[in-house]
């Protein structure tokens, strides 16, 4: 899929009309009218008539798990023991923080509901989930929690219980000898007897290899979800480019993206946003969003919805004027020619480490074609063996993505001394079945640029500051898509485009409109 098309129709707040950029229609824009966004509505056919296969992801795990096994040891004897998150207090006050189902409870039951636990037997593969206790107090704030039978309409799970009966059950498997968990560290609502509590197995590395290994690969529910949350980013970011009338500060753009992905039912984002400008660009996680965008040319967006836990991760560059300057234009070309370059070689069997050194490669190229770097001097090679480019592109090329916006199982090493690989998160062949982001960057932050530069002077020789100095205000440019890799090769999940001529576009179109064509109060 190509990313620099925007492949379906997107609202825009703005007026009567609705503006629309679509394949079928060579890119043209079309005014009509659209039906508002339903978060209910909008739910995948597959999501809606499916559940969550809790029981497919218990039964990987105790693949995994089995392969790890010595031969002394049997799989029939073992269990999962896994307790969800409390919804955790404020300190010194009466309100909570906004909840946030542990990860690994919620890929083995497929369950949001705080302070459950679950087990799993291996021998049997059932599935049990434990509820807490229904509490006067909470009824009276909160309302009635789901019953047992309702969760066993709902959820992939064979049977339900109180967290009273808890012991009672799980000692009837007279077959477990060892009950793998995660961690025990909400294990004091569980009041587990002496017996099982000797035959808790917390923070096993085997156990936790056996769980990243089977999130690392997404089944058909789990694309499901990640696709869909794949256009509400892209929805989203599109609103934003084409909001500028009413952006004036950074905080605006953040608004701007958070109110559009919750009105298509992602309540949470999957990160604080990044939403810079100018020389800020050069700042790799900026959270400060809140500087104004006046005398400002340039501004990134790094922001992803939530939607069933599972996330997005994209980032745009976009001109506020609604037209690069010659120093941005020229920066944005290099990274894309790094995505570009890098993602039509993505497939299985792939090293991610080899493509992560092209990038390195690619944009060493570009950077002596701009005389930014000295071509004249030092050849490509003797540049990239003195790591003189990580001074310009600290970050990895990727990462994997799933429930969590940098999910488990792409073993990085940050200590690695070589500072090509340091900050590379996924770090192994790529396989079918992963989700991960192809996000080449290239930053001009003067704190790094001094770092990693004027403290080697190896590495200063081969820059022309001079020439550099030009790109101060560009800050930075990062493109990031969101990527499945097939059997094929890989497919693009970010429909946003990444296209600078059609970016152009959706920022002028969007200029060309008055505030009071917005329909906003403040």
């Amino acid at each position: 899929m190509d990313s620099a098309l925007f492949s379906f129709g997107v609202p825009l707040a703005i007026g009567s009309a609705i503006t629309y950029l679509s394949k079928k229609n060579n890119n043209k824009k079309i005014n009509k009218m659209s039906k508002l966004a339903d978060p209910i509505e909008d739910i995948p056919h597959y999501i809606r008539d499916n559940k969550y296969p809790a029981k497919i992801h218990n039964s990987k795990v105790r693949e995994h798990l089995l392969a790890k096994l010595s031969k002394s040891e049997a799989i029939d004897a073992v269990g999962f023991l896994v307790v969800g998150n409390p919804v955790e207090p404020n300190k010194y006050c009466d309100t909570f923080k906004q909840f946030r189902q542990e990860r690994y409870f919620f890929y083995l039951t497929g369950i949001d509901i705080p302070s459950a636990a679950l087990f799993y037997d291996c021998k049997s593969q059932k599935l049990v989930v434990f509820l807490p206790e229904i509490d006067y107090d909470d009824v009276v704030w909160g309302g009635m929690p789901m019953e047992p039978k309702e969760l066993l309409e709902k959820y992939d799970i064979d049977e339900v219980y109180y967290m009273s009966q808890l012991n009672d059950i799980i000692g009837q498997y007279n077959n477990i000898e060892t009950l793998y968990t995660t961690d025990k560290d909400n294990f004091d609502e569980l009041k587990l007897n002496e017996s099982l509590n000797s035959m808790v197995n917390a923070k096993d590395k085997d156990f936790f290899y056996a769980l990243d290994e089977s999130r690392l690969i997404k089944d058909q529910y789990e694309i499901e979800i990640l696709k869909h949350v794949a256009k509400i980013t892209d929805r989203s970011h599109y609103a934003v480019m084409s909001a500028l009338p009413i952006e004036i500060n950074e905080l605006h753009i953040e608004a701007e993206f958070a109110y559009h992905a919750k009105r298509q039912g992602a309540r949470t984002l999957g990160y604080d946003p990044i939403c810079c400008s100018g020389p800020a660009c050069g700042t790799l996680h900026y959270v400060k969003n809140s500087e104004s965008l006046k005398d400002k040319d340039s501004t990134l967006i790094d922001a992803g919805a939530e939607w069933m836990n599972y996330v997005s991760d994209v980032t745009r560059c976009f001109p506020l004027t609604g037209k690069y300057t010659k120093e941005h234009r020229e920066i944005y070309e290099t990274v894309r020619d790094m995505q570009t370059q890098t993602m039509a070689l993505m497939k299985p069997g792939i090293k991610w480490e080899d493509l992560h050194i092209m990038s390195h490669k690619i944009l060493i190229k570009h950077l002596v074609e701009l005389g930014i770097l000295k071509g004249s001097e030092f050849t490509e090679q003797e540049m990239f063996d003195s790591r003189v480019s990580c001074a310009f592109y600290p970050h990895g090329l990727g990462h994997v993505m799933g429930l969590d916006v940098h999910d488990v199982a792409g073993y990085p090493n940050y200590e690695d001394p070589d500072p090509y690989f340091k900050y590379l998160r996924l770090r192994r062949e790529l396989k079918t079945g992963m989700v991960l982001t192809n996000e080449p960057g290239c930053y001009f932050n003067e704190y790094l640029l001094d770092e990693f530069l004027h403290k080697h002077p190896e590495r200063a020789k081969m820059v022309d500051f001079e020439v550099m100095k030009k790109y101060k205000n560009v800050g930075g440019v990062r493109i990031e898509d969101d990527i499945i890799i097939t059997k094929e090769g890989y497919e693009n999940m970010t429909g946003i485009t990444s296209d600078p001529d059609e970016i152009e576009k959706i920022v002028q179109a969007g200029l060309s409109k008055k505030r009071s064509d917005f329909h906003v109060i403040v």
